[in-house]
C-alpha cells in the first residue's frame, strides 16, 4: 500500500496533467476551398518572353510609308517587330523592279518601297522582319501563280541571279540605314514554306519541292551573310500544324548537317523556327494539330538535330472564321473575332504557348484600321498586357478548380522581377455565349516583405470591348451582313475589307466615337493588407474574362 505523500505527487501530477489538457487548443479545422489557385513568387522558373512582340502584314503597299504614331493606342509601345510578308516580290505588284513586266531586263532593281516601309517600321519605334525569299515573276520562266495567294510559287531559274537580287536588297538597306541597324532586324525565307500554294518545284513531286527550298533557302541566307555578317538572325516559317507537301524535318535536319547548296559547307545558318496556328472558328477547335503538338514536333526536330539554342514562334494565327459570313465570304480578315470570348481565347492560347516553349505569337492588326489607325479590338488589351511579363521570372502556380462544368477552363500564369508580381487570370469556354461567373480564392507568396501592397487590376471585359455595342447597335441602324465584305464578327471596322457598303460605314461613323471610349480599359487599384508573406484575395471571374493583376509594395 503505497503511503500518503504517494499520494499527494499523484494527486499533484494529475492535477498538472488536467491543467495542462485544458491549456491545449483544439486543432484547427483544415481549411478547403473549391476553387483556389496558388502563386509562389519566391519559387521561379526561367525567364518569360513578350508573347506578342510581333505583329505581320500581308500587303505591304504604302502602309508604313511615314506612318503617325497613334497616341491614344501606340501599339508600338509593346510590338517590337513587323514582319513584312513575300517582301521581295512574287507578282507585277510585289516585285521589286522597275519593269517586272519585261524579263529581258534583269537589274532594273526598284527597292524603295520596302526602303520606305522600313522606315516606317523604325519611325514607329519598332523593327523589320523581312520575309525574303518570294521570287520575282522574271526570275522564273513560266512562273505559276497561286490560286490561294497570288504570288509565284516556282523557284528562280538561276539561283546566282536570285542571289544577286537578294544581295542588292540587302545592301541597299544598309546604304540607306547603316550596317549596325539592319544587323539588328530579323529575316525569314518564304511563308509556309513545305505548303505548296507558296512554293514547290516545277515537278511538283515532294522530294523535288524539298531539295528546290533548300536550295533557296541557302541562297538566301548566303546573300544576308555577305552583307551582314555571321550573326545575322535569319529562320524559316512551315505550316506545321498540318500536312505540308513535304515534311518540315527534312529541312531541319538539312540545315543541321546538310550540304548547304549556296557554299558547300555544312548545314545552313538557323536561328528561329516558326510555324502558322489556326482555329476553325469560335467553338470549332482546328482537327489538325493543336499548338502544344504544333510547337512540340518543331522542337523535337531541332533538338534531334543537335539545334538547341533557337527560338521558336508562330508567324501567324489565331481564327480562321467568324460565326457568320459576309457578302463574299465567312473569314475573318483579321483572324480574330470582336466579342470578349477572343480575350480568353487569346490568353489561353498564349499560356499555352509560353507553356510549350514558344517565343512570340504573331498578330496581324490590334486595332480597328490597322496597328496604327483606330482603336481597340479586345486582343490589343491581352497583346499589351501579356508584354509586361517580359523579362519577369515565372512564378509556381498551382490551380486546384474544383467546381468546373464540362469544357470551362480556369488557368493562370504568373512572373516576378523581385519587386513586382504579375498575375493573368482567365475564364475560358469554346462558346462565345459562355458567361458563367466563377468564385475563387486567389493566394499570392510574395518574394519580398511588406504589411500592405498595391494591387493594379486590369480587367479584360465586355466593359472595355466596343464589340457589344456595335453588335446591338446594328440592327437599329439598318446594317446587316450584306453590308460586309467578310466575316461581320471581324472588330476590323475601320477597314474596307471588313465594313464594305458605303451607307453602312457612314451609319458606323455616327457613332464611331462612343465605340472608342468603349475600348478603353480602365485599371482599378487597391492596397490590400498581407499576413506573413501571403496575399490572399476572394475573387470572381465572369466567363471568356482576363484578368491581370500587377501587384508591388
Amino acid at each position: 500500500m503505497k503511503n500518503s505523500t504517494d499520494n499527494n505527487v499523484l494527486a499533484v501530477i494529475l492535477l498538472a496533467s488536467l491543467l495542462f489538457q485544458g491549456c491545449k487548443k483544439d486543432p484547427q479545422p483544415l481549411i478547403t476551398y473549391d476553387n483556389l489557385i496558388e502563386v509562389d513568387a519566391t519559387q521561379l522558373g526561367g525567364v518569360l518572353p513578350n508573347i506578342g512582340s510581333n505583329v505581320n502584314t500581308w500587303d505591304m503597299g504604302t502602309m508604313f510609308y511615314n506612318p503617325k504614331v497613334n497616341e491614344e493606342f501606340n501599339v508600338f509601345e509593346f510590338v517590337k517587330y513587323v514582319q513584312f510578308m513575300q517582301c521581295t516580290g512574287g507578282s507585277l505588284g510585289r516585285d521589286l523592279f522597275r519593269n517586272p513586266g519585261m524579263p529581258e531586263m534583269r537589274d532594273d532593281y526598284k527597292f524603295s518601297p520596302l526602303v520606305k516601309n522600313c522606315a516606317g517600321v523604325l519611325k514607329l519605334g519598332a523593327k523589320p522582319h523581312l520575309k525574303l525569299g518570294s521570287v520575282p515573276l522574271k526570275l522564273t520562266t513560266g512562273a505559276e501563280l497561286s490560286p490561294d495567294f497570288g504570288t509565284n510559287i516556282y523557284p528562280p531559274d538561276d539561283y546566282e541571279e536570285y542571289y544577286r537580287y537578294i544581295k542588292a536588297i540587302i545592301q541597299a538597306l544598309v546604304d540607306e540605314f547603316g550596317l549596325e541597324e539592319v544587323r539588328t532586324w530579323h529575316f525569314g525565307c518564304m511563308t509556309e514554306y513545305e505548303n505548296g500554294q507558296w512554293f514547290m518545284a516545277k515537278s511538283r513531286k515532294s522530294e523535288d519541292s524539298f531539295v528546290e527550298y533548300c536550295k533557296l533557302y541557302d541562297y538566301t541566307v548566303q546573300a544576308l551573310i555577305d552583307v551582314l555578317g555571321e550573326d545575322v538572325y535569319v529562320g524559316a516559317h512551315s505550316m506545321t500544324t498540318s500536312e505540308g507537301l513535304w515534311n518540315e524535318e527534312k529541312f531541319i535536319e538539312h540545315c543541321a548537317k546538310g550540304t548547304n547548296y549556296a557554299n558547300g559547307g555544312k548545314g545552313s545558318r538557323l536561328c528561329y523556327l516558326a510555324a502558322s496556328f489556326y482555329d476553325t472558328a469560335p467553338g470549332k477547335f482546328t482537327t489538325n494539330h493543336d499548338l502544344p503538338t504544333t510547337v512540340g514536333i518543331l522542337k523535337g526536330a531541332a533538338v534531334a538535330n543537335g539545334l538547341t539554342n533557337i527560338d521558336f514562334g508562330i508567324d501567324e494565327g489565331r481564327i480562321l472564321c467568324g460565326i457568320t459570313a459576309g457578302s463574299e465570304s465567312n473569314q475573318a480578315y483579321n483572324r480574330v473575332v470582336g466579342y470578349t470570348w477572343q480575350a480568353a481565347y487569346d490568353a489561353r492560347i498564349f499560356k499555352q504557348g509560353i507553356d510549350a516553349g514558344l517565343n512570340y505569337f504573331s498578330s496581324w492588326n490590334l486595332l480597328t484600321g490597322s496597328n496604327t489607325v483606330g482603336y481597340p479590338i479586345i486582343s490589343y488589351h491581352v497583346v499589351s498586357n501579356m508584354s509586361k511579363f517580359e523579362g519577369y521570372n515565372r512564378a509556381s502556380v498551382n490551380v486546384d478548380m474544383k467546381a468546373l462544368n464540362p469544357g470551362e477552363e480556369v488557368d493562370c500564369l504568373a512572373g516576378t522581377d523581385g519587386n513586382t508580381v504579375r498575375v493573368m487570370v482567365y475564364n475560358f469556354k469554346n462558346d462565345i455565349k459562355y458567361k458563367r461567373r466563377i468564385k475563387y480564392q486567389l493566394h499570392v507568396k510574395l518574394p519580398f516583405d511588406a504589411k500592405e501592397v498595391k494591387v493594379i487590376r486590369y480587367l479584360v471585359s465586355d466593359d472595355c470591348n466596343f464589340f457589344d455595342e456595335w453588335v446591338a447597335d446594328r440592327e437599329e441602324l439598318g446594317i446587316t451582313s450584306k453590308d460586309f465584305g467578310w466575316s461581320p464578327d471581324d472588330p476590323m471596322v475601320d477597314n474596307s475589307v471588313t465594313l464594305r457598303s458605303s451607307s453602312a460605314i457612314t451609319k458606323y461613323k455616327t457613332k464611331k466615337e462612343q465605340y472608342k471610349e468603349c475600348a478603353r480599359l480602365i485599371p482599378v487599384t487597391e492596397t490590400v493588407k498581407v499576413s506573413k508573406g501571403l496575399l490572399e484575395l476572394d475573387e470572381t471571374i465572369d466567363g471568356c474574362n482576363v484578368l491581370f493583376l500587377e501587384i508591388t509594395r
